[in-house]
């Protein structure tokens, strides 16, 4: 549940909460088209409030919008103030925030291309998305039945509403089993990601991820942590992950905004490691809450500070 602020942003106001409102004929309510992000701001040991990434997360924001064909009337300075903006107004000094941009209402029919592309920001308080106690002792997730979407069907690098459909439904099969968290395979059979999460594993303290080639998002996170990974004299390579990897694994973890660090103790019932999280995920773990919410400052330019 999310639990109201204030105001959100909305085409370039600031609104009462319960006003920002869109006709039921919003075109992107009906067919899916639309570009969003997901961004969190820490309350730093220091007492300040730093958005971790936020300009890379506009621009993959505004690299979306390019790729469906929906431009903004807003810049990427603008974008960036109005999350700043939001977040002062409403007092926030930790908060996830979510930039949407989506295909107002007007014609009807899948090519409506007269239609006002409309941007709203909002922010909301948002603990650890799979649970404190996953982050801390690791998750049980199952491989979906559902694949992700092949290459030729949608936009990998395009972080769109659209193509969540598939995340919801290997999601809620997962769920509905009794796991935490889905992991999804590709057409071929290789390892992509979770539902909403980039995927690592840990082989005799070498570090690997599904490469960009494969049908996964460029995520931020996994960025992040192949960067760090290498400062702390780790190898990181990217290429393609077997089923058979994934479960024969010493770790394997999730990256992502929402998700952060996540280790995973559990894949379609076989047991990960020693069944807890290893010592390369909390490592990397707490080396990451340093960054974006302690007292590293070793990538001063991964933080916009609220004030």
């Amino acid at each position: 549940m999310v639990d109201k602020v204030k105001k959100i942003w909305l085409e370039g106001e600031l609104v009462d909460w319960d006003e920002a409102k869109v006709h039921v004929l919003t075109h992107s309510l009906h067919y899916g088209l639309g570009a969003f992000e997901g961004i969190r701001a820490y309350r730093r040991t220091d007492g300040r409030t730093a958005v971790f990434r936020l300009r890379e997360h506009i621009d993959r924001l505004l690299d979306t919008c390019k790729l469906v064909f929906t431009v903004p009337r807003f810049s990427r300075t603008q974008l960036v103030d109005a999350c700043l903006h939001t977040l002062r107004e409403n007092a926030m000094d930790e908060a996830y925030l979510r930039p949407l941009v989506f295909v107002g209402d007007g014609a009807m029919g899948v090519f409506a291309p007269d239609n006002p592309i409309r941007t709203m920001v909002v922010a909301w308080r948002w603990g650890a998305y799979l649970g404190k106690e996953g982050l801390e002792k690791g998750i049980r997730t199952k491989i979906s039945s559902w694949s992700r979407n092949h290459l030729h069907v949608g936009l990998p690098r395009a972080k769109m509403m659209g193509q969540y459909t598939n995340s919801t439904l290997a999601k809620r099969e997962a769920r509905m089993a009794g796991y935490d968290e889905a992991i999804l395979l590709d057409t071929s059979g290789q390892v992509c990601e979770g539902s909403g999460e980039n995927i690592f594993i840990v082989k005799n303290g070498r570090l690997y991820t599904p490469p960009l080639s494969v049908s996964i998002l460029a995520g931020i996170t996994r960025e992040t942590i192949i960067t760090l990974a290498r400062e702390e004299g780790l190898t990181v390579s990217e290429e393609p992950i077997i089923r058979d990897q994934l479960y024969l694994a010493d770790e394997a973890f999730f990256t992502g905004t929402a998700a952060e660090v996540t280790p995973i103790r559990e894949v379609d019932d076989r047991t990960i490691g020693e069944g807890k999280i290893g010592p390369i995920t909390r490592r990397l773990q707490q080396r990451y809450f340093d960054v974006v919410k302690g007292s590293d400052d070793s990538h001063p330019e991964w933080l916009t500070y609220l004030r």
